[in-house]
C-alpha cells in the first residue's frame, strides 16, 4: 500500500498551502528566504503570464499517511521552447520534498505522466514556467543565503533528481566578486583604458528623466547580444519600457550602465540590489505594510549592501574590444565615490555552455561561488544523452 497521496492543486485553500510548504520544510535552515507568493503566483495566472495562452501547466502537493503535505512539485509546457530539442522537452520545477526518494519519485512520475500524456519526451528540472533568471536549477554548490529569486535547496534534492534518473544537462554559475578589489586581468584593462580613450565610445548611467530613449536601448542591445540564442525570445520597444518601469521605484540608477559606439547603442550592465537581504523577514507577503517597509529600508536604512549582476550584454560586432572592461570602469567611477553603499556583486546565471561569458566574468575578477544544474530526463533512457551546447 502506498504510503503517500498526491493532490492535484485546485482550490484556493491548495494553492495557500502549495506556497506555503516551503517555509515548512525549511523552518530551522538559517539560509532559506521564502520568496514573495505574488512573484512565484503570477506565473501561473494566465492574466499576468502570457505563456499560459498557449502552454499549460500544473501544480501538486503529496500528503503522507498523517495528512502532512511532504512535498510539493509544478509541470508545465513551454511552447516556445518545447520542440527546440532533439526530442519535445517540457519541464518540472518548485519542486520542494522531505529527504523520501519514494516520496520524490511519486512527484517525479506524476508531472512525467501529465507530460507524456501531451506528447512529451523529455523533461528539464527544476526549471521556471517563465524567465531563465529566476527559479531555475538545483543547486549543487554553495549552501548559503539564496539571491532574489534564485533556487535555495537541501543538499539531498540532487541525489533525489539523480536517483530517478535525471542527469546533468548544464550548470548555472553563480561569480562573486568584492565591489573594492581591483580584480580586472591586466590585458582586459589596458583595453577598457584603451576604450575610455576613445572619443568614439561613451558609457552613460541611466537617467529616468530620459527613460524611453534608455527602453529603446536595451531593445536594441537585447535583440542583438541575446536575440539571436536558442530559448530566448526577441523583445519590443514596449516590453523594454514595462520592465524599466517596473524596476524603478527599487532600482538604484548607480547600478545601470550602457555603452555606446558613434551614439549607437552596443552594451549595457544592469545591477539590482539583492532584495532578499530585506524580504526574508516578510513570510512571502507584500502586502502594503511590507511594501512600506522595502521602500524604508531600501531607499532610507540602506540595509541592502550586496547587488546583483541581472543582465550583461555586448552586441557582436564590438564583442572582444574591451567593452565589457569599459563597463566595469564606468560602474567602478560611481563605486568608489563616497556614499556608496554596496561591497558586494554576485553575477548569477552564466551557464557552462556559454565559455564566451565565463571568461568575460571572470576576467573582470569574478570567481564561481555557487553552482545550480539543470537537469534533464529522457522518457525513453535508451536514447543517447545529450548535454545542452547552447541555451537550449
Amino acid at each position: 500500500m502506498n504510503k503517500f497521496t498526491l493532490k492535484e492543486v485546485l482550490s484556493p485553500e491548495d494553492k495557500r498551502k502549495w506556497l506555503a510548504f516551503p517555509a515548512q520544510l525549511y523552518k530551522n535552515d538559517p539560509f532559506y528566504v521564502r520568496p514573495i507568493d505574488q512573484d512565484v503566483e503570477k506565473l501561473f495566472d494566465k492574466k499576468q503570464n502570457k505563456l499560459l495562452r498557449k502552454g499549460q501547466a500544473i501544480r501538486y502537493l503529496l500528503y503522507d499517511e498523517s495528512n502532512e503535505i511532504v512535498g510539493r512539485i509544478a509541470a508545465f509546457i513551454d511552447p516556445n521552447t518545447a520542440k527546440n530539442n532533439d526530442q519535445p522537452t517540457g519541464g518540472c520545477g518548485f519542486f520542494d520534498c522531505i529527504d523520501d526518494q519514494a516520496a520524490a519519485t511519486m512527484l517525479f512520475d506524476a508531472s512525467k505522466k501529465w507530460l507524456a500524456a501531451r506528447e512529451m519526451e523529455a523533461m528539464d528540472g527544476p526549471v521556471n514556467f517563465g524567465d531563465r533568471d529566476s527559479f531555475w536549477g538545483c543547486l549543487a554548490e554553495g549552501f548559503t543565503e539564496p539571491l532574489y529569486n534564485m533556487p535555495y535547496n537541501f543538499p539531498y534534492y540532487n541525489k533525489l533528481f539523480e536517483n530517478y534518473g535525471f542527469k546533468n544537462f548544464f550548470n548555472q554559475y553563480t561569480y562573486q566578486r568584492m565591489i573594492y578589489d581591483g580584480g580586472l586581468d591586466e590585458k582586459v584593462l589596458e583595453k577598457a583604458e584603451r576604450v575610455h580613450r576613445n572619443p568614439d565610445y561613451e558609457f552613460k548611467m541611466i537617467s529616468w528623466k530620459n527613460i524611453d530613449q534608455f527602453a529603446d536601448d536595451f531593445m536594441v542591445i537585447y535583440n542583438k547580444a541575446w536575440g539571436s540564442i536558442p530559448g530566448v525570445k526577441k523583445i519590443t520597444q514596449v516590453h523594454a519600457l514595462a520592465l524599466l518601469n517596473q524596476l524603478k521605484p527599487i532600482l538604484d540608477p548607480r547600478l545601470v550602465h550602457y555603452g555606446y559606439y558613434k551614439n549607437e547603442p552596443i552594451a549595457f550592465f544592469i545591477m539590482m540590489q539583492d532584495l532578499n537581504q530585506i524580504i526574508r523577514k516578510f513570510n512571502g507577503k507584500l502586502n502594503w505594510f511590507n511594501k512600506l517597509r522595502l521602500m524604508f529600508e531600501l531607499k532610507t536604512l540602506k540595509r541592502c549592501d550586496r547587488i546583483i549582476g541581472r543582465i550583461f550584454g555586448i552586441v557582436p560586432e564590438h564583442q572582444g574590444k574591451g567593452i565589457d572592461g569599459g563597463l566595469i570602469i564606468a560602474f567602478q567611477k560611481v563605486a568608489l565615490k563616497k556614499g556608496f553603499p554596496y561591497k558586494e556583486l554576485q553575477m548569477n546565471w552564466i551557464g557552462d555552455f556559454n565559455q564566451p561569458m565565463m571568461k568575460v566574468v571572470e576576467s573582470i575578477g569574478g570567481e564561481i561561488y555557487k553552482t545550480h544544474i539543470t537537469y534533464r530526463y529522457l522518457f525513453d533512457q535508451s536514447k543517447p544523452f545529450k548535454r545542452a551546447t547552447k541555451g537550449q
